[in-house]
């Protein structure tokens, strides 16, 4: 073996351990989950840089991670660690009115409404985690750096739809946690509510069939609206900025679509992939 050849593997070691020392020492917390994704490559037409506009919210907690379920709490802390704006997450009553966190209305064959806690709360999420109740979800985030977007879902009840609102804007308050707590629904009546009920907290409408003026009439404080609405309907995002309402898509996951609604400076992203959102918004 050669001299020159015996310095080339040298360097070419010495530059391997190099990297990763290197790479240890920029440690990402988003970086130590798999999205699933392998950090998928970002292509360079799609490649924005830092716009400070755009924030991300991760739907239903960073869950689509190694270890993470749905609406769990470990998705919430991990939506904390990797930095992103905002955790988006889903409340519904159970038959004896405990607020849960759950987007479905039914779970292992069980209907949520029809159903006491006390036979939900031994089902085990995907991840071995039992079901968080509102109370244990809003402890886990209270005062952490992260805003909270809960979404009140739409019972049979119209009953149950405002004492579901009731028990949260109460919860809220009891643990003091209005300045980080954010509302939306389906539901216009549950909107109106909150409304109500919360006149200084964001209150936005799901369903993406309105209009931002009717929005604005009705005194909310934003759309989040579903993609296709807002690609059927272009000039909503500029009237809603024009008449002061926030604007937030969702579930946006594909990376073309993140790259034009950043252009069109929509406010916030609800995304299953915020950590490959994160690298668009951040990416030279």
């Amino acid at each position: 073996m050669s001299i020159v050849f015996k310095k080339q593997i040298l360097i070419y070691i010495v530059t391997l351990f190099a990297g990763i020392f290197l790479l240890s020492c920029s440690h990402d917390p988003a970086e130590e989950y798999d999205e699933g994704l392998d950090m998928e490559t970002i292509p360079v037409q799609l490649r924005l840089g830092f716009r400070a506009q755009t924030q991300i919210v991760a739907h239903r907690g960073y869950w689509n991670t190694r270890g993470s379920a749905e609406n769990s709490l470990t998705a919430l802390d991990r939506a904390v660690a990797a930095g992103f704006y905002g955790c988006e997450f889903d409340v519904r009553l159970t038959r004896d009115k405990v607020p849960i966190i759950l987007h479905d209305d039914r779970i292992q064959n069980l209907v949520v409404e029809s159903t006491p806690w006390s036979s939900l709360q031994t089902i085990k999420l995907k991840n071995g985690e039992t079901i968080p109740t509102l109370q244990q979800y809003l402890e886990r985030a209270k005062d952490r750096e992260i805003r909270l977007l809960l979404e009140v879902k739409v019972h049979k009840s119209p009953d149950d739809n405002v004492l579901l609102v009731n028990t949260v804007v109460e919860t809220v308050a009891r643990l003091e946690m209005q300045q980080q707590v954010e509302y939306s629904s389906f539901s216009l009546d549950i909107c109106k509510h909150l409304i109500q009920r919360v006149p200084a907290s964001s209150v936005t409408y799901l369903a993406g069939d309105k209009s931002p003026a009717l929005i604005k009439e009705l005194g909310l404080t934003g759309i989040s609206y579903p993609y296709a609405a807002l690609l059927n309907n272009p000039t909503w995002i500029p009237e809603a900025k024009q008449l002061g309402l926030t604007t937030n898509v969702w579930t946006v996951n594909e990376l073309q679509l993140m790259h034009d609604f950043i252009l069109q400076d929509i406010d916030f992203i609800i995304t299953d992939k915020p950590a490959t959102l994160k690298l668009m918004l951040m990416y030279p």
